[in-house]
C-alpha cells in the first residue's frame, strides 16, 4: 500500500496516562495511537459518553462536520483513520486512494478530537485477511453491492472490529453513504451491538457536489462534470409530487445532459429495503445515483417523499439515531 505517513516525531505514540500531553482542541494534536494496546490504554482514560467517527482518512470539511456532530453527542471523541483493504475490489483503487495523515491530524485536532487510532493493516488483520467475516446479506447485494461484490462484507467486518476496539457509546456515519448507513444500523440491531448509530447530513460543495475524498482525484473538467450527480437528484426531487416515474425520468434526463458522466445506476428505492418503489407508491423513498467521471467513481443520494404535498404526506426520513438494543 502507498502511504504518506507523518514524521517520526508525530508517529511516536504518546502515553495516554501522561496528562502533560497537549489537550485535544489546543494548539497540539489529538493523541495518536497505532496499536490495539495503545488504543485500549487511551480509551480507558476517556470520560464518557464516547463518540466515534470511523474514516479512511484524506479528511475534508464534510468529515469536520461529522466530528462536530460527534462532539455534540459525546464527552470524548475518538476518530479512526484506516484504509480498509477488504472493501476494495480492485488493487489499483486501493493503491490510488488518497492518504494524508498529517492533514488528517491537523483537521481532527482543530475539531477537538481526543484520540486518533491510525493502525497499520497488520494491526487490524494480524493473521492476514480474516477467514471469518460479517456477511451483509441481501441488502449488501444491490446498488453499490451489485457493482462492487463483497464490498459491504468488508465494510461490516471492519466496522465490527473497530466497534469492539473503540467501545463507543455513539458512532456516527454520513448520509452520503446511505446503503452503508442502513447496513450498519441493521447489523447493530440484528447482532445486538450496544451502541447508538447516528446519521449526519451529507456535506456539499457550493455547487451541490457531495464532499468526498475521491473529489481530490478530479481534474478541473471532471470537477465540473461531476456536479451533474447532485443536479440530477435535485431535478428528481422537484418532481416528487408527480410520482415515482416522474422522479426517475427527471433525474435520468439531467444525467443524459452530461455525456462525461458514465452512469452506473440510478435508482429510486425504499429507504429501509432498497427495493425499487413501484409507480403509485406514496411516502418516503431514496433517490440514489452512481457514476464514473473519468477514472473516479462517485455516489450520491437524496431522500424524497413521493405523492402530493397535501399536508398528510409522510415526512422524509430525518437520518437520526437508532437507539441501543
Amino acid at each position: 500500500m502507498r502511504s504518506t505517513g507523518p514524521d517520526a516525531a508525530a508517529t511516536a505514540p504518546q502515553d495516554p496516562t501522561d496528562r502533560t500531553a497537549p489537550a485535544a482542541g489546543s494548539q497540539g494534536r489529538p493523541l495518536l495511537v497505532r496499536t490495539r494496546a495503545e488504543l485500549a490504554r487511551a480509551r480507558a482514560a476517556l470520560e464518557g459518553p464516547v463518540a466515534v467517527v470511523m474514516t479512511m482518512g484524506a479528511l475534508h470539511e464534510g468529515h469536520a462536520g461529522l466530528v462536530r456532530a460527534a462532539r455534540g453527542r459525546g464527552r470524548s471523541v475518538v476518530a479512526t483513520v484506516f484504509v480498509n483493504p477488504l472493501q476494495f475490489g480492485e488493487s489499483l483503487d486501493l493503491e490510488s486512494y488518497p492518504r494524508d495523515l498529517e492533514g488528517d491530524l491537523a483537521l481532527l485536532g482543530r475539531e477537538g478530537v481526543d484520540v486518533v487510532f491510525a493502525p497499520a493493516v497488520e494491526e487490524v488483520y494480524p493473521g492476514g485477511p480474516p477467514q471469518v467475516r460479517v456477511a451483509a446479506g441481501p441488502l449488501g447485494e444491490v446498488l453499490e453491492g451489485a457493482s462492487r461484490p463483497g464490498h459491504f462484507d468488508g465494510v461490516l467486518t471492519v466496522v465490527t472490529k473497530l466497534l469492539h476496539l473503540t467501545r463507543p457509546d455513539v458512532v456516527l456515519f454520513g448520509q452520503k453513504d446511505a446503503q452503508q448507513l442502513l447496513l450498519v444500523r441493521r447489523m447493530v440491531a440484528d447482532l445486538s451491538f450496544d451502541v447508538e448509530v447516528v446519521a449526519a447530513p451529507t456535506a456539499r460543495e457550493d455547487d451541490g457536489l457531495a464532499r468526498s475524498s475521491r473529489n481530490a482525484r478530479l481534474d478541473a473538467d471532471g470537477r465540473a462534470r461531476a456536479a451533474v450527480l447532485s443536479r440530477a437528484l435535485r431535478r428528481g426531487e422537484e418532481r416528487a409530487a408527480d410520482g415515482a416515474a416522474a422522479v426517475r425520468a427527471a433525474a435520468a434526463a439531467a444525467l443524459a445532459e452530461e455525456p462525461g458522466a458514465d452512469v452506473d445506476y440510478l435508482a429510486l428505492v425504499g429507504p429501509d429495503d432498497l427495493a425499487e418503489v413501484p409507480e403509485g407508491h406514496r411516502g418516503p423513498a431514496l433517490l440514489a445515483v452512481a457514476a464514473r467521471v473519468g477514472a473516479v467513481r462517485l455516489i450520491d443520494n437524496a431522500p424524497v417523499v413521493l405523492g402530493p404535498r397535501d399536508g398528510g404526506a409522510a415526512e422524509a426520513p430525518a437520518g437520526g439515531a437508532v437507539g441501543r438494543r
